[in-house]
Protein backbone atom coordinates (compact mmCIF):
# COMPACT_ATOMS: atom_id res chain seq x y z
CA UNK A 1 0.00 0.00 0.00
CA UNK A 2 1.41 2.98 -1.09
CA UNK A 3 1.43 5.64 1.69
CA UNK A 4 -0.06 9.29 0.52
CA UNK A 5 3.36 11.11 0.88
CA UNK A 6 5.17 13.89 -1.47
CA UNK A 7 9.15 13.21 -0.94
CA UNK A 8 10.60 15.42 1.44
CA UNK A 9 12.54 16.71 -0.53
CA UNK A 10 13.81 19.64 -2.30
CA UNK A 11 12.28 20.21 -5.23
CA UNK A 12 13.69 24.12 -6.13
CA UNK A 13 15.65 26.27 -4.13
CA UNK A 14 11.87 28.21 -2.87
CA UNK A 15 10.40 24.87 -1.65
CA UNK A 16 13.39 24.50 0.24
CA UNK A 17 13.52 27.94 1.64
CA UNK A 18 9.67 27.47 2.81
CA UNK A 19 10.27 23.43 3.85
CA UNK A 20 13.04 25.13 6.84
CA UNK A 21 10.59 27.98 7.52
CA UNK A 22 7.89 25.24 8.02
CA UNK A 23 9.57 23.12 10.07
CA UNK A 24 11.43 25.69 11.90
CA UNK A 25 8.17 26.89 13.27
CA UNK A 26 7.41 23.25 14.38
CA UNK A 27 4.28 22.74 12.29
CA UNK A 28 5.58 18.96 11.19
CA UNK A 29 5.29 17.39 14.65
CA UNK A 30 2.35 15.11 15.19
CA UNK A 31 -0.30 15.86 17.25
CA UNK A 32 -1.63 12.70 18.90
CA UNK A 33 -3.42 14.16 21.15
CA UNK A 34 -5.85 16.28 18.99
CA UNK A 35 -6.07 12.96 17.29
CA UNK A 36 -7.13 10.92 19.97
CA UNK A 37 -9.78 13.92 21.01
CA UNK A 38 -11.47 13.95 17.26
CA UNK A 39 -11.41 10.12 16.51
CA UNK A 40 -12.79 9.67 20.36
CA UNK A 41 -15.83 12.01 19.72
CA UNK A 42 -16.32 10.66 15.78
CA UNK A 43 -16.88 7.03 17.36
CA UNK A 44 -18.99 8.61 20.14
CA UNK A 45 -21.01 10.52 17.75
CA UNK A 46 -21.46 7.05 15.54
CA UNK A 47 -22.26 4.96 18.32
CA UNK A 48 -24.76 7.10 20.08
CA UNK A 49 -26.31 7.92 16.26
CA UNK A 50 -27.37 4.01 16.12
CA UNK A 51 -28.61 3.63 19.88
CA UNK A 52 -30.62 6.80 18.89
CA UNK A 53 -31.30 4.77 15.97
CA UNK A 54 -32.74 1.79 17.43
CA UNK A 55 -34.68 4.12 20.05
CA UNK A 56 -36.48 5.66 17.21
CA UNK A 57 -37.66 2.41 16.00
CA UNK A 58 -39.93 2.84 12.71
CA UNK A 59 -40.45 6.46 12.16
CA UNK A 60 -40.28 8.85 9.90
CA UNK A 61 -37.91 11.04 12.43
CA UNK A 62 -35.77 8.67 10.99
CA UNK A 63 -34.53 10.90 8.14
CA UNK A 64 -33.33 12.99 10.67
CA UNK A 65 -30.94 10.78 11.83
CA UNK A 66 -30.08 9.79 7.81
CA UNK A 67 -28.32 13.59 7.78
CA UNK A 68 -27.07 13.46 11.12
CA UNK A 69 -25.31 9.83 9.75
CA UNK A 70 -24.24 12.03 6.59
CA UNK A 71 -21.91 14.45 8.55
CA UNK A 72 -20.82 11.49 11.00
CA UNK A 73 -19.56 9.26 7.89
CA UNK A 74 -17.80 12.45 6.34
CA UNK A 75 -16.41 13.44 9.64
CA UNK A 76 -15.12 9.70 9.92
CA UNK A 77 -13.84 9.80 6.14
CA UNK A 78 -11.61 12.77 7.15
CA UNK A 79 -10.02 10.44 9.34
CA UNK A 80 -9.16 8.06 7.01
CA UNK A 81 -8.04 10.93 4.93
CA UNK A 82 -5.46 11.87 7.66
CA UNK A 83 -4.31 8.67 8.29
CA UNK A 84 -3.59 8.05 4.51
CA UNK A 85 -1.29 11.18 4.58
CA UNK A 86 0.72 9.89 7.69
CA UNK A 87 -0.80 13.05 9.85
CA UNK A 88 -1.81 10.79 12.67
CA UNK A 89 0.85 8.50 13.83
CA UNK A 90 4.70 7.94 12.92
CA UNK A 91 4.48 4.13 12.09
CA UNK A 92 2.87 3.74 8.50
CA UNK A 93 1.26 0.28 10.09
CA UNK A 94 -0.77 2.48 12.86
CA UNK A 95 -1.67 5.04 10.01
CA UNK A 96 -3.44 2.06 7.87
CA UNK A 97 -4.43 0.39 10.35
CA UNK A 98 -6.66 3.35 10.98
CA UNK A 99 -7.50 4.40 7.68
CA UNK A 100 -8.61 0.52 7.47
CA UNK A 101 -10.66 0.80 10.56
CA UNK A 102 -12.11 4.16 9.27
CA UNK A 103 -12.75 2.39 5.86
CA UNK A 104 -14.74 -0.55 6.98
CA UNK A 105 -17.26 2.15 9.37
CA UNK A 106 -17.86 4.16 6.07
CA UNK A 107 -18.13 1.32 3.40
CA UNK A 108 -15.24 2.91 1.67
CA UNK A 109 -12.07 0.62 0.57
CA UNK A 110 -9.47 2.49 1.86
CA UNK A 111 -6.57 0.79 -0.10
CA UNK A 112 -8.50 1.80 -3.34
CA UNK A 113 -8.33 5.55 -2.13
CA UNK A 114 -5.00 5.79 -1.18
CA UNK A 115 -3.58 4.73 -4.55
CA UNK A 116 -6.46 7.47 -6.45
CA UNK A 117 -5.52 10.15 -3.85
CA UNK A 118 -1.48 9.33 -4.01
CA UNK A 119 -2.07 10.00 -7.80
CA UNK A 120 -3.78 13.47 -7.36
CA UNK A 121 -1.31 14.95 -4.85
CA UNK A 122 1.56 13.92 -7.59
CA UNK A 123 -0.25 15.91 -10.60
CA UNK A 124 -2.96 17.98 -9.40
CA UNK A 125 -5.28 19.39 -12.09
CA UNK A 126 -3.31 17.52 -14.81
CA UNK A 127 -5.59 16.18 -17.94
CA UNK A 128 -3.14 13.46 -18.35
CA UNK A 129 -2.78 12.12 -14.84
CA UNK A 130 -4.68 13.14 -12.17
CA UNK A 131 -8.13 11.39 -11.55
CA UNK A 132 -9.56 13.67 -9.78
CA UNK A 133 -10.42 15.51 -13.18
CA UNK A 134 -10.76 12.58 -15.21
CA UNK A 135 -14.63 12.40 -14.37
CA UNK A 136 -17.20 10.60 -17.16
CA UNK A 137 -20.08 13.40 -16.36
CA UNK A 138 -18.12 16.29 -16.23
CA UNK A 139 -15.47 17.81 -18.19
CA UNK A 140 -12.66 20.49 -16.64
CA UNK A 141 -11.43 21.45 -20.04
CA UNK A 142 -12.60 22.33 -23.33
CA UNK A 143 -10.82 19.83 -24.42
CA UNK A 144 -12.41 17.30 -22.39
CA UNK A 145 -15.68 18.62 -23.05
CA UNK A 146 -15.04 18.09 -27.26
CA UNK A 147 -14.72 14.22 -26.55
CA UNK A 148 -18.23 13.72 -24.50
CA UNK A 149 -20.42 11.27 -26.78
CA UNK A 150 -24.02 10.40 -26.58
CA UNK A 151 -25.70 10.99 -23.15
CA UNK A 152 -22.47 12.55 -21.43
CA UNK A 153 -22.47 14.96 -24.00
CA UNK A 154 -25.74 16.09 -22.97
CA UNK A 155 -24.51 15.84 -19.17
CA UNK A 156 -20.99 17.70 -19.99
CA UNK A 157 -23.59 20.83 -22.09
CA UNK A 158 -25.72 21.75 -18.93
CA UNK A 159 -22.88 20.31 -16.15
CA UNK A 160 -22.98 23.60 -14.17
CA UNK A 161 -26.45 23.54 -13.78
CA UNK A 162 -26.37 19.97 -12.88
CA UNK A 163 -23.36 19.96 -10.72
CA UNK A 164 -24.76 19.79 -7.35
CA UNK A 165 -27.30 17.22 -8.43
CA UNK A 166 -24.67 15.01 -9.88
CA UNK A 167 -23.08 15.20 -6.08
CA UNK A 168 -25.31 13.69 -4.84
CA UNK A 169 -24.27 10.32 -6.86
CA UNK A 170 -20.72 10.75 -5.09
CA UNK A 171 -21.79 8.60 -2.17
CA UNK A 172 -23.15 5.23 -4.24
CA UNK A 173 -19.63 6.50 -6.79
CA UNK A 174 -17.41 5.88 -3.62
CA UNK A 175 -18.68 2.55 -2.70
CA UNK A 176 -18.88 1.17 -6.19
CA UNK A 177 -15.34 2.26 -6.91
CA UNK A 178 -14.55 0.31 -3.70
CA UNK A 179 -15.91 -2.61 -4.36
CA UNK A 180 -14.42 -2.76 -8.12
CA UNK A 181 -11.16 -2.43 -6.87
CA UNK A 182 -11.27 -4.68 -4.34
CA UNK A 183 -12.75 -7.21 -6.82
CA UNK A 184 -10.10 -6.71 -9.00
CA UNK A 185 -7.74 -6.70 -6.26
CA UNK A 186 -5.93 -3.65 -7.08
CA UNK A 187 -5.67 -3.04 -3.55
CA UNK A 188 -2.29 -4.91 -1.34
CA UNK A 189 -4.95 -6.21 1.46
CA UNK A 190 -8.05 -7.21 -0.79
CA UNK A 191 -9.16 -10.15 1.53
CA UNK A 192 -9.01 -7.97 4.42
CA UNK A 193 -11.06 -5.19 2.79
CA UNK A 194 -13.17 -7.29 1.25
CA UNK A 195 -14.19 -8.65 4.84
CA UNK A 196 -14.59 -4.99 5.71
CA UNK A 197 -16.71 -3.85 2.99
CA UNK A 198 -19.32 -7.15 3.12
CA UNK A 199 -19.41 -6.39 7.03
CA UNK A 200 -20.22 -3.26 6.81
CA UNK A 201 -23.10 -3.73 3.84
CA UNK A 202 -24.41 -6.73 6.10
CA UNK A 203 -24.37 -4.44 9.22
CA UNK A 204 -25.61 -1.12 7.83
CA UNK A 205 -28.94 -3.58 5.70
CA UNK A 206 -29.19 -5.25 8.92
CA UNK A 207 -29.77 -2.69 11.27
CA UNK A 208 -31.86 -0.78 8.79
CA UNK A 209 -33.89 -3.00 7.90
CA UNK A 210 -34.52 -5.04 11.68
CA UNK A 211 -35.66 -1.63 12.77
CA UNK A 212 -37.42 -0.15 9.93
CA UNK A 213 -39.95 -0.93 7.73
CA UNK A 214 -38.98 -1.72 3.75
CA UNK A 215 -40.18 2.20 2.38
CA UNK A 216 -39.19 3.54 5.70
CA UNK A 217 -35.54 1.85 5.41
CA UNK A 218 -35.00 2.93 1.89
CA UNK A 219 -35.91 5.89 1.77
CA UNK A 220 -33.71 6.22 5.13
CA UNK A 221 -30.73 4.93 3.02
CA UNK A 222 -31.62 6.87 0.24
CA UNK A 223 -31.14 10.52 2.17
CA UNK A 224 -28.01 8.88 4.04
CA UNK A 225 -26.35 7.93 1.33
CA UNK A 226 -27.47 10.85 -1.18
CA UNK A 227 -26.97 13.93 1.53
CA UNK A 228 -22.92 11.71 2.42
CA UNK A 229 -22.37 11.93 -1.24
CA UNK A 230 -23.27 15.82 -1.51
CA UNK A 231 -21.23 16.64 2.00
CA UNK A 232 -18.03 14.84 0.06
CA UNK A 233 -18.20 16.39 -2.92
CA UNK A 234 -18.78 19.74 -1.74
CA UNK A 235 -15.85 19.31 0.50
CA UNK A 236 -13.61 18.34 -2.69
CA UNK A 237 -15.06 20.33 -5.26
CA UNK A 238 -14.30 24.19 -4.05
CA UNK A 239 -10.03 22.96 -3.74
CA UNK A 240 -8.98 22.49 -7.26
CA UNK A 241 -11.85 23.15 -9.75
CA UNK A 242 -11.75 26.43 -11.50
CA UNK A 243 -8.15 26.70 -11.20
CA UNK A 244 -5.06 26.15 -13.27
CA UNK A 245 -5.27 23.14 -15.99
CA UNK A 246 -2.08 21.47 -16.59
CA UNK A 247 -1.03 18.53 -18.64
CA UNK A 248 1.80 16.61 -19.95
CA UNK A 249 4.99 18.66 -20.43
CA UNK A 250 4.18 21.85 -18.27
CA UNK A 251 7.78 23.57 -16.35
CA UNK A 252 6.20 24.31 -12.96
CA UNK A 253 7.77 23.30 -10.38
CA UNK A 254 6.47 21.69 -7.18
CA UNK A 255 5.79 24.52 -5.27
CA UNK A 256 3.75 26.69 -8.11
CA UNK A 257 2.46 23.74 -9.42
CA UNK A 258 0.83 22.58 -5.91
CA UNK A 259 -0.08 26.14 -5.07
CA UNK A 260 -1.35 27.42 -8.11
CA UNK A 261 -3.20 24.64 -9.04
CA UNK A 262 -5.38 24.67 -5.76
CA UNK A 263 -7.46 26.80 -3.51
CA UNK A 264 -7.86 27.55 -0.35
CA UNK A 265 -11.38 28.69 1.95
CA UNK A 266 -11.63 31.12 4.41
CA UNK A 267 -13.71 30.84 7.65
CA UNK A 268 -13.30 30.25 11.44
CA UNK A 269 -13.85 26.78 13.50
CA UNK A 270 -16.87 25.82 11.70
CA UNK A 271 -15.12 25.92 8.68
CA UNK A 272 -12.25 23.76 9.76
CA UNK A 273 -14.70 21.65 11.05
CA UNK A 274 -16.91 21.18 8.34
CA UNK A 275 -14.10 20.69 5.69
CA UNK A 276 -11.81 18.33 7.84
CA UNK A 277 -9.02 21.01 7.43
CA UNK A 278 -9.61 21.10 3.47
CA UNK A 279 -9.88 24.35 3.38
CA UNK A 280 -6.10 24.89 3.97
CA UNK A 281 -5.45 23.31 0.86
CA UNK A 282 -2.60 25.17 -0.31
CA UNK A 283 -0.90 23.96 2.37
CA UNK A 284 -2.07 20.77 2.51
CA UNK A 285 -0.36 20.21 -0.85
CA UNK A 286 2.58 21.60 0.06
CA UNK A 287 2.84 19.21 3.39
CA UNK A 288 0.34 16.57 3.11
CA UNK A 289 2.13 14.65 6.58
CA UNK A 290 0.90 17.97 8.47
CA UNK A 291 -1.14 17.16 10.83
CA UNK A 292 -4.92 19.31 10.72
CA UNK A 293 -4.46 21.99 13.40
CA UNK A 294 -1.37 22.87 12.06
CA UNK A 295 -2.51 23.92 8.89
CA UNK A 296 -3.91 27.18 10.00
CA UNK A 297 -0.80 28.20 11.85
CA UNK A 298 1.34 27.43 8.29
CA UNK A 299 -1.20 29.37 6.09
CA UNK A 300 0.42 32.47 7.46
CA UNK A 301 4.19 31.31 6.83
CA UNK A 302 3.21 29.56 3.04
CA UNK A 303 0.81 32.66 2.06
CA UNK A 304 3.44 35.50 3.51
CA UNK A 305 6.64 33.64 1.20
CA UNK A 306 4.15 33.75 -2.06
CA UNK A 307 3.21 37.12 -1.78
CA UNK A 308 7.38 37.67 -1.54
CA UNK A 309 8.50 35.68 -4.41
CA UNK A 310 4.92 37.00 -6.30
CA UNK A 311 3.34 33.30 -6.51
CA UNK A 312 -0.30 33.96 -7.10
CA UNK A 313 -2.36 32.45 -4.08
CA UNK A 314 -6.05 31.29 -4.48
CA UNK A 315 -8.41 32.00 -1.28
CA UNK A 316 -12.01 33.26 -0.90
CA UNK A 317 -15.29 32.90 0.86
CA UNK A 318 -17.05 29.04 1.08
CA UNK A 319 -20.19 30.52 -1.00
CA UNK A 320 -17.91 31.93 -3.61
CA UNK A 321 -15.58 29.27 -3.94
CA UNK A 322 -18.58 27.21 -5.39
CA UNK A 323 -19.47 30.13 -7.45
CA UNK A 324 -15.52 29.84 -9.16
CA UNK A 325 -16.61 26.15 -9.64
CA UNK A 326 -20.07 26.72 -11.91
CA UNK A 327 -18.41 29.51 -13.66
CA UNK A 328 -15.22 26.96 -15.00
CA UNK A 329 -17.73 24.53 -15.27
CA UNK A 330 -20.31 26.76 -17.21
CA UNK A 331 -17.06 28.51 -19.56
CA UNK A 332 -15.65 24.92 -20.24
CA UNK A 333 -19.02 23.39 -22.08
CA UNK A 334 -20.02 26.60 -23.76
CA UNK A 335 -18.79 25.02 -27.05
CA UNK A 336 -20.86 22.16 -26.67
CA UNK A 337 -23.75 24.96 -26.22
CA UNK A 338 -22.93 26.89 -29.11
CA UNK A 339 -22.68 23.89 -31.66
CA UNK A 340 -26.24 22.95 -30.66
CA UNK A 341 -27.13 27.08 -31.44
CA UNK A 342 -24.65 26.76 -34.95
CA UNK A 343 -26.98 23.90 -36.08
Amino acid sequence: MTSLQVPETSHGSDFAELSRLIKDAGLLRRRRRYYAVRMGLNLAAFGGGWVAFAFLGDSWWQLFLAAFFAMVFAQLAFIGHDAGHKQIFSSRKANDATGLVHGGLTGLSYGWWIGTHARHHANPNNEDEDPDVDIAALAFSKAQSSQKRGFLRWVAKYQAFLFFPLLLLEGLNLHVSSVKAVWRRDVRKHKLESALLIAHLVAYLAAVFVVLSPLTGIIFILVHQFLWGLYMGCSFAPNHKGMEMLSAGHKLDFLRKQVLTSRNVRGGRVTDFALGGLNYQIEHHLFPSMARPNLKHAQVIVRDFCARQEISYAECGWGRSYGYVLQHLHAVSAPLRMAKVAV
